[in-house]
């Protein structure tokens, strides 16, 4: 056995030469000879091969030619790192433009809130973009197909962060700086993606495979390893070597009690009496869990889970019992679609148990949003997330739901990352006269992300207070907020609410409705009343899939590597397709 393993070594390096190869065969288009293109090196080869279905080809060559004249060697992996270097590089001019902008906001507060609100944001593409460089930095290159999903979905983070940025600032003459300050890091983000995809076509091409590392390691009885795609050192037991006796428990499913870390509880029982106060007792460089549990009650706090805060689990007594609200709001209250959120999720690997979150401003407030989440393999379990336009905002990153309730009016599920909500209750409410319902508003903007949401095995149903105006009041399942909105529901009950074209579109101009031939909205194994597909709408981005393999490609694992992450967070999912 351990023979087998040194050759597979060996063969792997040797990948490295088959790919320099592939390279130049593509560079030439079968050309036998060099001489036709004067003799370029491999690296002159390597960036016209990368840059090739690159969006912005230009900004993609003067980026890497330098690199491959100074380096006549350099490799794929060489090239993608330059790439996220000079993404980096945009992103803090960008920051450097924010700040600039800030100093001439002397009588709006709104306006020097939504530039203050750029500056986090890029600060927070920044910190994606350097998880990107350690990645590629810490990876052969025959492995950079394995890494494909998380360098794609901090890429996505840093396009939806450069959307939110513009698309809070209000001011003409500020969205426009803004957008021109951004142009090269769009330009640069997307090309980053256009070459990681190229690799790993390659990669594919030359059908590199490398042997399973749990199987491997449990036939060599070696006492450590490493995930696939993670950088977390695993025991012999497959768990990170840092997780507490509870945290084994916690994702062995068994009914053990929890001890906390810290108490939240309004009367004084535990150690805080509010839930920032908690955050803000995270021990510096904890690994493992940080456990809180938030006693009933009502929260009345706005609450941000904060960059540095990893992998906090969070309890309740109940997503009607331990209840955290506000009414922040766009409307009334002035404030940006980002800040008025009610509970706010940024550190990565965050868990929520048995709680709601609650945005009580009303459909007058217009965007009010309950629940913002920017954390990568985050969850939540047995939560209720309340409010009317724009309730659950999952915007950047991957996130799970199960069996929760998300209620709201407008727009009520939408974002700019990718979400999966699975066994839970999505309720339209009543909103104000003349104001109709959709459920989703996704915001994908390019097609080479996997963003986006999707809905499986839930009920789709009115709000009592519906039921009686359910055919007067227009619902939708969905509108394309941006040109490649992505939105798939499937396995669930519909109920008759739902109108029977299913989808609406996002605006028009010239009389023209957008997004609607390059969004790709989909419907598979839905049941009820409202899952009748014979009148949905006849948009060139619609189709009701009744190919099984088709609709597999929207599952947990394909859409977020959701196998490799989600058991992890302690609750259970469903993988693939349900029936």
């Amino acid at each position: 056995m351990m023979g087998k393993v040194a050759v597979a070594g060996i063969s792997l390096i040797l990948v490295v030469g088959v790919i320099i190869g592939v390279i130049a065969t593509v560079s030439r288009g079968g050309d036998s000879s060099d001489n036709k293109n004067g003799g370029l090196a491999t690296g002159m080869k390597a960036v016209e091969t990368l840059c090739g279905p690159a969006d912005f080809k230009d900004v993609c060559m003067k980026t890497l030619s330098p690199i491959a004249q100074k380096n006549g060697n350099a490799t794929p992996k060489d090239l993608l790192q330059a790439t996220f270097e000079a993404t980096m590089e945009e992103v803090k001019k960008a920051v450097d433009k924010s700040a600039e902008l800030a100093k001439g906001v002397t009588n709006s507060t709104y306006d020097k809130m939504s530039i203050d609100d750029c500056k986090e944001v890029m600060e927070y593409a920044i910190y994606e973009l350097n998880k990107a460089i350690r990645k590629v930095s810490n990876s052969e290159m025959h492995t950079l197909g394995q890494v494909e999903g998380d360098l794609k979905t901090w890429l996505s983070a840093v396009l939806a962060y450069k959307s939110s940025c513009i698309d809070d600032i209000m001011n003409p003459e500020m969205k426009k700086s803004m957008e021109d300050g951004l142009s090269r890091t769009n330009q640069h983000t997307n090309n980053a993606i256009s070459i990681v995809d190229e690799i790993s076509k390659i990669l594919s091409k030359i059908n590199v495979t490398v042997p399973d590392v749990k199987q491997i390691s449990q036939q060599l009885n070696h006492t450590s390893r490493r995930l696939l795609n993670s950088d977390v050192e695993l025991d012999k037991d497959g768990y990170p070597s840092w997780f507490s006796a509870a945290d084994r428990k916690l994702l062995a499913g068994r009914n053990a009690q929890l001890v906390p870390n810290v108490v939240v509880a309004l009367d004084g029982s535990g150690q805080f009496k509010s839930i920032n106060q908690a955050l803000a007792a995270y021990p510096k460089n904890h690994r493992g869990r940080f456990i809180i549990y938030v006693k009933a009650g009502v929260y009345r706090e706005y609450v941000t889970v904060p960059l540095n805060a990893v992998n906090v689990y969070m309890y309740g007594d109940g997503p009607r019992k331990t209840v955290v609200t506000g009414n922040r709001n766009v409307a009334l209250a002035k404030y940006t679609t980002k800040d008025c959120g009610t509970f706010t999720v940024i550190g990565d690997g965050f868990v929520a148990k048995s709680m709601g979150f609650l945005n009580t401003a009303g459909p007058e407030g217009h965007q009010a949003v309950a629940l913002r989440v920017s954390s990568d393999f985050s969850a939540f379990y047995n939560c209720r997330i309340d409010a009317n336009q724009d309730t659950l905002y999952y915007n950047a990153k991957r996130s799970f739901y199960k069996n929760c309730v998300i209620s709201g009016t407008v727009d009520f599920i939408f974002g700019m990352g990718t979400a999966l909500i699975q066994n839970s209750k999505i309720i339209a409410r009543l909103g104000n006269m003349g104001q109709f319902n959709a459920l989703t508003a996704d915001g994908r903007d390019t097609p080479k992300v996997n963003t986006g949401v999707v809905i499986q095995n839930c009920q789709i149903v009115p709000e009592a207070r519906l039921i009686p105006q359910r055919f007067v009041k227009k619902s939708y399942l969905g509108r394309p907020w941006k040109p490649y909105s992505r939105t798939m529901i499937m396995e669930s009950v519909i109920g008759d609410f739902i109108r029977p074209e299913g989808w609406f579109p996002w605006e028009e101009k010239k009389n023209v409705p957008v997004h609607i031939d390059t969004c790709e909205y989909r419907e598979y194994g839905n049941r009820g009343p409202g899952a009748n597909t014979n009148g949905r709408v006849k948009w060139r981005g619609y189709q009701a899939v009744t190919d099984r393999k088709v609709a597999q490609q929207y599952t947990a694992v394909p859409l977020m590597d959701g196998g490799r992450w989600i058991p992890a967070t302690g609750g259970q999912v469903t993988l693939g397709l349900r029936y």
